[in-house]
């Protein structure tokens, strides 16, 4: 039976998102951004928290755990690498571990870059991945702690997931992006459109995301470092995709 998926907004421009089993009772919080609204939204479902899957350490993705654990008793996973950094963790998980919820397994990808041990959770049986603050619909997440080449081979390994996946991510910076993303490919009529479309659907209060990787791979900058059109943009014609990436995100990091 297929996972029920519910994604609400919080805080700023965060999202939640609970993942249910309708026949264990199982639902997992991805992150735990605020436990209010992780309440909340699971008071509107009818569900019954078990367990957090953390991305990362960084306080709007962890700042529920404890609440949530003290309310619910639930489990709360994430990955070893920061550990010590995520309140209540109960579960540590690595590179290529594979968890069990619900007779779904999630495989684990370390995904460095953002923070050191950041990791996503990718369903395949569900065709599903959770990407925290690593990639985001038309973006990727700032390097904080990583190295940009880290963060290329992480978004590398994103994108080598099944075109038809679907991503869900941190936040809805989705517009923001598309302002970055059409000074570096503005030609590509694939990002024209689909930033018509991003434009309508905030215009109308909805939520740019979930994305797939197929339309990551056909619009997001930062997945197209080898395209020509972009390395003309970048002035950098024959130099190695990791180096077009870091000129990328470089020239996000200081666009107003």
């Amino acid at each position: 039976m297929a996972l029920a998926i519910f994604q609400f907004p919080c805080l700023s421009d965060n999202y939640g998102v609970l993942i249910h089993d309708e026949a264990t009772g199982r639902t997992a919080s991805i992150d735990a951004p605020d436990a209010a609204a992780v309440t909340a939204a699971l008071a509107e479902k009818g569900w019954t928290l078990t367990e957090i899957l953390t991305t990362h350490h960084h306080p709007d993705h962890t700042d529920g755990n404890l609440a949530l654990k003290a309310a619910t008793g639930c489990t709360i996973t994430g990955p070893d690498y920061e550990a010590d950094k995520i309140p209540g963790i109960d579960r540590k998980l690595r590179e290529g571990d594979v968890y069990d919820f619900a007779g779904h397994p999630v495989h684990v990808i370390w995904t460095p870059g953002h923070t050191l041990g950041h990791i996503a959770y990718h369903l395949p049986e569900d065709g599903i991945a959770f990407a925290g603050d690593t990639m985001f619909a038309l973006g990727c997440g700032r390097v904080f702690e990583g190295t940009l080449e880290q963060m290329w081979q992480s978004l590398t390994k994103l994108a080598a997931l099944p075109d038809e996946t679907v991503v869900y991510c941190g936040h809805e910076y989705t517009e923001s992006n598309l302002r970055f993303a059409l000074t570096i490919d503005g030609a590509n009529p694939a990002l024209v459109a689909r930033g018509e479309e991003v434009k309508k659907l905030r215009a109308a209060g909805k939520p740019t995301v979930p994305t797939t990787i197929a339309a990551e791979k056909a619009t997001n900058p930062y997945l197209r470092a080898d395209d020509p059109a972009v390395r003309a943009t970048m002035k950098m014609p024959d130099a190695p995709a990791a180096e077009v990436f870091a000129a990328i995100r470089t020239a996000k990091d200081n666009f107003k």
